[in-house]
């Protein structure tokens, strides 16, 4: 039997939801991410439980001999095969389901019966983006997964201890779970550039019409060479326009944009103005869902740590749960605004602020935020100090911990 890496942070948002026959149980995130390990998890974790394996169907619509299931009808057919004659409820496991064209209604028909708890996964835009909530009468529950947080990398890879060797593969590599299995560097690169090309060709340009294949490339190229950076469409399209000599309108690339995003290639993060206490249009951050994602896009392969470590900070506080947005204080700009139960928090991310320059640059807007809510700087120095009432944390052992951040 193959070894499940047990993700825990995710199958404890699920768990409350296991025997629940009302509620769809939809996990999303970015193709090869974990989501199909995470489901043949939950579906042993029944079994151990003492669910008959007879009640337990799963079925991976991408497997060999279910690749061709295409209609509700095939889909029925196969699964009222797996079902004893009995009225026991059953758990019913539906992996890459978009798959099967139109399986919206069978799958709220299978619900309507109260006689099964259902488990989706899929890779495409349509079931990523959130239209397909729209036709499951509301009866559902998202859990979205992320690549390898670096607790989880240093969990697979059998390291005890991170140290800044494996924190700065974790950095260049990303958090693709197969790509831990690849011992050489080359191995790795031609995985995840594997990943990743699958990702376009089957997720973004298959599935959508592009007309302008060149124009596409050029937007998404721009996107994540530039990710953690402040980032207006507008002036996309003007650098495309008059810097590249590629014409293309703000609506094109706005179209493009939401592409990426809806198959969770990358994640905008709004802009809060914390004196209007309003979001900001317009601008805001695009991070990407995995860094492996920059490293299969570019020949060089020099970690920029500005960047790569404020992505990192945002796919690990996501992965927790928190709701992310960077924060706007008159012209001073704070990383992260984090929210979780109704509490927030302050987060600045810099390599090492062992210059007093940069010390003063990343306290700054921290100290200029007058509320009392609990405010952190997250740097790789390795004995930080406490400032103003302002907790310096070590990144990398908060990460490789996997400690929550308190909000208040």
């Amino acid at each position: 039997m193959v070894m499940l890496y047990k993700r825990e942070q995710y199958l404890e948002k699920i768990r409350p939801f296991y025997h629940d026959c009302d509620l769809i149980k939809i996990v999303t995130g970015i193709r090869r991410c974990g989501k199909s390990c995470l489901l043949q998890t939950i579906a042993q974790e029944l079994k151990d439980q003492g669910i008959p394996e007879s009640d337990v169907i799963y079925l991976n619509l991408d497997q060999y001999g279910l690749q061709n299931i295409a209609t509700p009808q095939e889909l029925d057919a196969l699964v009222q095969q797996r079902i004893a004659d009995d009225t026991s409820r059953k758990y019913l496991f539906l992996d890459e389901i978009q798959n099967v064209s139109g399986f919206e209604r069978l799958i709220n028909a299978y619900r309507e019966t109260g006689r099964f708890s259902i488990f989706l996964t899929g890779s495409n835009s349509y079931l990523l983006s959130g239209e397909l909530a729209t036709k499951l009468t509301g009866r559902y529950v998202e859990i979205e997964v992320f690549t390898l947080s670096y607790a989880e990398y240093l969990g697979m890879t059998g390291e005890t201890e991170g140290g800044m060797r494996t924190f700065r593969q974790y950095l260049t590599y990303g958090g693709f779970p197969k790509a831990v299995e690849y011992e050489t560097d080359e191995a790795k690169r031609i995985y995840i550039e594997n990943v990743v090309h699958q990702i376009f060709d089957k997720d973004v340009r298959a599935r959508q019409r592009i007309q302008d294949r060149d124009a596409f490339d050029r937007v998404q190229t721009y996107v994540i060479n530039n990710y953690a950076a402040p980032t207006n469409l507008t002036n996309i399209a003007e650098y495309m326009t008059h810097t590249q000599g590629s014409p293309i309108i703000r609506r094109t690339v706005a179209r493009y944009v939401q592409l990426l995003e809806n198959a969770k290639i990358i994640y905008r993060c709004p802009r809060f103005d914390l004196k209007s206490r309003k979001s900001l249009q317009g601008w805001g951050k695009y991070y990407l869902a995995d860094l492996g994602i920059y490293y299969a896009r570019n020949t060089n392969t020099q970690t920029n740590y500005g960047p790569a470590l404020e992505n990192i900070v945002y796919t690990y506080l996501r992965g927790k749960g928190y709701a992310v947005s960077v924060g706007k204080i008159g012209k001073l700009e704070c990383d992260f605004i984090i929210r979780k139960n109704n509490g927030f928090a302050y987060v600045q991310v810099s390599q090492s602020v062992a210059d007093p320059k940069v010390e003063e640059r990343e306290y700054r807007p921290l100290l200029s935020i007058r509320d009392n809510r609990p405010k952190y700087l997250l740097t790789l120095d390795p004995l930080p100090e406490q400032r103003d009432g302002i907790k310096h944390l070590n990144l990398v052992d908060l990460l490789a911990e996997n400690r929550d951040l308190e909000v208040g």
